[in-house]
């Protein structure tokens, strides 16, 4: 009896490993940066370093960007090159920049006639922002250049850890909850929120963050599954496509999802 329980045990143990997601290790790079924003498909780094200068660097070159009056870059969303938006919360400013870093626009909430108390910012359609809203407690998408709001969704009841998106959906983390919204605020999904307190996107999957764990959502997927990390540390994540990179101790590491 003993003997078919251990065979229970392990053919048990077996299929939970087989269900994780596999990584393959492709590259590493050595690059010293405060944040890494993102990496593109041709492997282009967007990240800033501790002065809070971003920087867009390719094979060839580095070209940079610096508002030193607004202070630290919270976030900077590289989803679409064109139109790169960074976010310096503590100004309650997003700064649009094209793909040569030159300014194009700047939002600044505090002198809009409905002034927003913005505690998230992420990329949407065309001139649009998905925006949240901290006195509302919603989330907003903004036409900047018409100063116009044109979706609301309905107020959450959680504080919010993580906004991400792209052109078609926008994931929202709370304590509570992951919201899928699609591009006209409609929810299409909804999950409870087990421990992840980050996350990264791209146009194909969706990647959380528990502890020191990451998991993923892939795309067309209600199932989200962990992945077979090696040891290390995660100071930051990030995906593009099928490739994950993990940032720590000055080495951006390459990983190729190996998804069943």
């Amino acid at each position: 009896m003993k003997y078919l329980v251990y065979f229970f045990f392990l053919y048990s143990l077996s299929v939970f490993t087989q269900d994780k997601v596999q990584l393959q290790i492709k590259d590493s790079t050595k690059i010293i940066a405060k944040s890494v924003f993102g990496v593109d498909t041709f492997g282009t780094l967007y990240y800033a370093t501790d002065d809070n200068t971003f920087n867009k660097k390719t094979k060839d070159t580095t070209i940079t960007y610096a508002n030193f009056q607004l202070g630290e870059i919270t976030t900077g969303n590289t989803f679409n090159p064109l139109k790169i938006n960074l976010f310096y919360k503590d100004f309650n400013t997003v700064i649009i920049l094209d793909n040569r870093l030159a300014e194009v626009y700047k939002v600044d909430f505090n002198t809009l006639q409905d002034y927003k108390n913005v505690s998230f910012v992420s990329t949407g359609y065309d001139n649009t922002l998905w925006i949240f809203n901290q006195d509302l407690q919603q989330l907003e998408l903004y036409d900047y250049k018409a100063n116009k709001i044109k979706q609301r969704t309905v107020p959450v009841q959680s504080d919010v850890l993580d906004l991400k998106s792209d052109y078609n959906n926008c994931y929202m983390l709370t304590e509570k909850y992951l919201y899928i919204y699609n591009y006209f605020g409609s929810l299409i999904a909804k999950y409870p929120n087990i421990g992840y307190d980050s996350m990264a996107f791209s146009k194909a999957h969706l990647v959380l963050k528990k502890e020191n764990n990451l998991f993923l959502l892939a795309k067309n997927s209600n199932r989200i599954k962990a992945m077979d990390l090696p040891n290390l540390l995660i100071s930051q994540f990030l995906v593009t496509n099928e490739t994950l990179y993990i940032y720590h101790d000055e080495i951006l590491r390459q990983y190729q999802l190996k998804l069943q």
